[in-house]
């Protein structure tokens, strides 16, 4: 059965980005995590990088430890992060594709030339208790194979959709993904590029349960406080899964 309330979670590594460009010690990012539950977030995202370029391994210790919700540690799929799951043990990793030299993600992981290695650290997880998702292109290929290789859920790529919304064919590809996934049995998530302009379409695709909205919250907050934030986006999710 499909859940009428989609699940929003906020990732706070654009926090750490403000401070990470002085390299001093404000803002906090676990400042953040009683704010955005308070105003209606259902989990915390957080993505550790491998250079560091933000969130800090001191940064997910103590959101671990403060958040009563639950805490999505997005990650790249190499053994020092693997360790640090297992120790950690938050709700959720979602596996992420990283490259040194990009701004941000750019694009879904690549499972077909990775599949053995990601079905062993879905497995390390599994054996850890911690849900796993993969984030992918939502592409009939790529979500057969996380179903295949045993993950819980995908998180669909919207980055296209975002670069341009509205009815189209990344709109399409998003919902024909959704289908897809939850037909295989997957949770379906999605996320990238989301703001409380054009997240309608993708959250009123009855399929998608979670998802995960960062830089726009942070970005918004600087105007208006990250508390209004969050609920504008709410409002607008909440808004487009009751739509008649």
């Amino acid at each position: 059965m499909i859940s009428p309330r989609q699940r929003l979670y906020i990732n706070i590594d654009h926090i750490a980005t403000v401070r990470q460009a002085r390299r001093g010690a404000e803002p906090v990012p676990v400042d953040a995590v009683a704010i955005c539950e308070r105003a209606g977030a259902d989990g915390i995202t957080a993505h550790l990088r491998e250079d560091r370029r933000h969130i800090q391994d001191a940064d997910v210790e103590v959101i671990a430890r403060t958040v009563t919700t639950v805490l999505n540690l997005e990650m790249a799929c190499i053994p020092e992060m693997l360790t640090l799951a297992e120790r950690i043990r938050p709700y959720a990793v979602t596996l992420v594709p990283e490259k040194r030299q990009e701004v941000t993600t750019e694009g879904g992981l690549a499972l077909a030339s990775n599949t053995a290695e990601l079905t062993r650290a879905i497995a390390r997880l599994r054996a850890a208790g911690v849900r796993t998702s993969l984030f992918i292109d939502p592409d009939p290929d790529s979500i057969t194979r996380a179903s295949d290789i045993g993950a819980h859920a995908v998180e669909l790529h919207t980055g296209p959709y975002a670069h341009a919304p509205g009815e189209g064919a990344a709109l399409a590809a998003l919902r024909d993904g959704a289908r897809h996934a939850a037909s295989l049995g997957l949770a379906v998530h999605a996320g990238h590029g989301l703001t409380t302009a054009n997240v309608g379409p993708v959250a009123a695709i009855p399929e998608i349960e979670e998802l995960n909205i960062g830089h726009h919250v942070i970005a918004r907050a600087i105007f208006v406080g990250l508390e209004t934030a969050v609920r504008e986006l709410r409002r607008a999710m909440d808004a487009a899964r009751h739509r008649p």
